[in-house]
């Protein structure tokens, strides 16, 4: 019997399983454009052609080393030691990421779905 151990690409349009995510697709874009063009090589505007499954791939493939990256390391850090060595900009980084965060899960489930519905258009309009 075959396994199929290809990963599947991650769904946006449902909640995370994950308890935090480290990035907002609206909020960062321009870090993802960058980090996109700076890892693919792949400049998102020039790429009428895109399907939004590639988009996931391609998004979900970022490493840390990226624009993305580094600001995800920095928000979702948590190890004490290396706290302590952060400058004044990565705690900002950090704090401003988190506060969001509890803000924005006073989000009632209805205006999560329409948010995620309007950015959907939004992605397919771009990426067909």
């Amino acid at each position: 019997m075959e396994r199929n151990t290809r990963q599947s690409k991650p769904d946006f349009s449902q909640r995370s399983a994950k308890p935090n995510t480290w990035y907002d697709l609206y909020e960062d874009w321009g870090l993802i454009e960058a980090s996109i063009a700076s890892q693919y090589g792949i400049r998102l505007r020039a790429e009428p052609e895109m399907t939004w499954d590639e988009f996931c791939t391609l998004l979900a493939g970022i490493m840390p080393e990226t624009p993305l990256g580094q600001v995800v390391s920095i928000r979702s850090e948590n190890d004490r030691e290396k706290l302590k060595h952060f400058s004044p900009e990565q705690h900002r980084i950090r704090n401003e990421w988190r506060s969001r965060e509890i803000k924005k899960a006073r989000w009632t489930d209805e205006e999560a779905a329409k948010a995620v519905q309007e950015f959907q258009n939004i992605i397919k309009q771009a990426f067909g």
